[in-house]
């Protein structure tokens, strides 16, 4: 089947190289509109390894030196287009204490996630988790729940399904015992050794952003007209990959594109940056063919974002209609995005301009 020409009626006089997702600097009020994604679990379960592998760049094998966790961690991502703020709770704290203020901070919460230790004892984890669950959506009931059953490298397949549905039917039992039932909770098998943590931390970022259903529509329309198998919209500096197209998500075809961002950033940081220069610019593109008669492409987005793209080598005949889709794909997601800011722009000023009631006059009238 040969591709064909997308179109679209965007603007190219606008500038490509920011779309301008997540506020840009580090004031408290842009860091309050930043999302906020609160980490919990006991203590030594693996919530400050996950951070520092998936945001840090941090070895798996150098997390074994790292020191546990002893106060409230609070730390901006912001060296990538995902920009939000992580809040890490040691497992020794109560995160529901008065002191830290737990309505202000559920109320500005997009997504709870609590790690657990899966080679360890999890009854009480479980029982704290649920409790944490419950409270936290009483407080706000838009929170998304995500439960990483962690470090699970060192098990058996046979184990992980039976420790994943020990674990969701200990949980529907607590939930229920705390009249909690509809609280919907979603499960990631995770480990830092490979790239399951880095799938399980972009499917909760992808809760928190609202343009996701519309780069999931840009993404099958550029497969369909450039004979595409399997694309992904990555967060170049974290591998979070933020979209997807529709068709379910193979792993191995997931950690090929991780893998080729790696091997792209490698070898531009060796041969293509200039000192003090960024090795990911407007230019960036890679292409590797792989023996089973496919090929993967990267393709620059903007200065954070690349689609990276798995495809059959016979598919690649017309390398002019595909350059010229993702062109045109391009335009779109930087549409998307523009759009998006302007509303909120526009939110922000409609705020400013309500003014305050005046109080009434106590005054007695004569």
């Amino acid at each position: 089947m040969a591709g064909v020409p997308l179109t679209g009626g965007f603007n190219s006089d606008e500038d490509e190289n920011n779309y301008d997702y997540g506020p840009e600097s580090d004031s408290d009020e842009e860091l309050t509109r930043r999302p906020k994604i609160v980490i919990m679990g006991q203590k030594r379960s693996g919530k400050t390894s996950i951070k520092k592998v998936v945001f840090q760049k941090m070895s798996p094998n150098e997390t074994l030196f790292c020191e546990s966790t002893s106060r409230i961690t609070a730390e901006s991502v912001s060296n990538s287009f995902v920009k939000f703020e992580t809040i890490e709770f040691p497992g020794q704290l109560d995160p529901f204490e008065p002191s830290f203020n737990p309505k202000q901070m559920f109320d500005n919460c997009g997504a709870m996630l609590y790690v657990i230790d899966a080679q360890d004892e999890i009854e009480d984890a479980l029982k704290k988790m649920c409790t944490y669950i419950s409270r936290a959506y009483g407080i706000n009931e838009n929170i998304r729940f995500e439960c990483f059953v962690h470090k699970v490298d060192g098990l058996s397949e046979e184990t992980k399904m039976d420790t994943y549905r020990s674990i969701f039917q200990q949980v529907q039992d607590e939930l229920s015992d705390l009249g909690t039932e509809a609280v919907r909770i979603t499960y990631h098998m995770t480990s830092i050794y490979d790239h399951s943590i880095f799938e399980a931390f972009s499917k909760v970022v992808q809760k928190l952003i609202v343009q996701l259903p519309t780069l999931e529509k840009l993404l099958d329309i550029f497969n369909q007209g450039s004979n595409v198998e399997k694309s992904f919209l990555f967060d170049m500096s974290s591998k979070i990959y933020i979209a997807t197209d529709s068709t379910p998500v193979d792993m191995a075809t997931y950690e090929l594109c991780c893998d080729m961002i790696d091997v792209t950033l490698d070898i531009s940081s060796i041969y293509g940056a200039k000192e003090g220069e960024s090795v990911f610019d407007s230019n960036s593109s890679a292409s590797i063919s792989l023996r089973t008669k496919q090929s993967l492409f990267l393709r620059q987005v903007n200065k954070y974002l690349a689609l990276v793209s798995i495809v059959r080598s016979e598919n690649i005949e017309k390398p002019g209609l595909m350059d010229y889709n993702f062109s045109i794909f391009k335009k779109g997601v930087e549409q998307v995005f523009r759009i998006s800011n302007r509303k909120l722009l526009q939110k922000q000023k409609d705020r400013s301009l309500v003014l305050p009631t005046p109080p009434r006059s106590s005054g007695a009238s004569n």
